[in-house]
């Protein structure tokens, strides 16, 4: 009987082991979670916001409209009326312009292009169309003379060609738009995603790669690999947004700060990491 019973104790511990080593494998967690600073009530938040100097950008799917970080008051208002846009993702300043990724979700085959803006008057100035490529374009930064664009795929509703929310990619290009490398999400992340993908992102200064998914209140902290194909997941912070178009305050740089949308109250939240 103590034979058995020392058995089933050891069985219990390495079960015990077992799970504790995958919960950490699989959900790399920090304590760390971003303060909200401050909290703007606008007319519409559907997909994202961008931000520059003195102003924030809040995306929807065919229009743009230009607030003033102070007061939250609104500046400039675009909206396509050619029927062209139906699903702007998220939007980023980038070198005194302000770059869009647009998409046909959730029609099939996916096609993609990259809107780009006059941000003093939101007139719109050129575009990059990607056509039908190898995802739904959710969200465009500069790193180190390339682009990086992310490409979505999704499991259910918005799903094309037999394919699912796996064959998520980040991409990167040089100037002229030649594709130069790709990465995948690792697989515990696209589990975290659930039927969604990667919705919002932008990638830091020192090469740190933070991306959103579209429904959880996480950003999740990842790195390029030196070898192989898939993203090094690294941490995972609490933010009190959606995924979605999220952006980088690149003008406040004593702590990082995100701007990011709460879509069902049409609120634009700004926060800080706790120290």
């Amino acid at each position: 009987m103590m034979i058995r019973f020392k058995e089933k104790l050891k069985m219990y511990k390495n079960y015990f082991l077992l799970n504790t080593a995958l919960i950490l494998f699989l959900a790399p967690l920090n304590a760390q979670e971003f303060k909200v600073a401050k909290t703007y009530k606008v007319q519409q938040a559907k997909q994202g916001v961008a931000v520059d100097k003195d102003y924030f950008y809040v995306v929807n799917n065919s229009n743009i409209v230009k607030y003033a970080k102070e007061d939250g008051g609104q500046i400039k208002f675009w909206e396509d009326t050619s029927g062209a846009i139906k699903h702007l993702n998220s939007g980023v300043i980038i070198k005194g312009k302000l770059y869009c990724a647009n998409s046909n979700y959730p029609e099939s085959p996916m096609a993609s292009s990259l809107e780009i803006f006059d941000p003093e008057t939101l007139m719109h100035i050129n575009n990059v169309s990607l056509g039908i490529y190898i995802g739904s374009a959710t969200w465009i930064d500069f790193y180190n003379g390339h682009w990086y664009v992310a490409f979505a795929h999704y499991t259910g509703r918005g799903a094309t060609e037999g394919k699912a929310n796996s064959w998520t990619q980040l991409v990167k290009f040089n100037k002229n738009w030649q594709r130069v490398e790709g990465w995948v999400f690792p697989k515990a992340l696209i589990e975290k995603f659930g039927t969604r993908s990667n919705s919002g992102g932008f990638i830091a200064k020192t090469g740190a790669i933070y991306a959103t998914g579209h429904d959880n209140k996480e950003l999740y902290k990842l790195n390029f690999p030196k070898i192989g194909h898939t993203l090094i997941w690294e941490k995972t912070y609490s933010i009190p947004y959606e995924g979605q178009g999220i952006a980088l305050d690149a003008f406040n740089e004593k702590s990082l700060t995100l701007f990011g949308i709460i879509k069902k109250d049409n609120k634009v939240i700004k926060t800080i990491l706790k120290k």
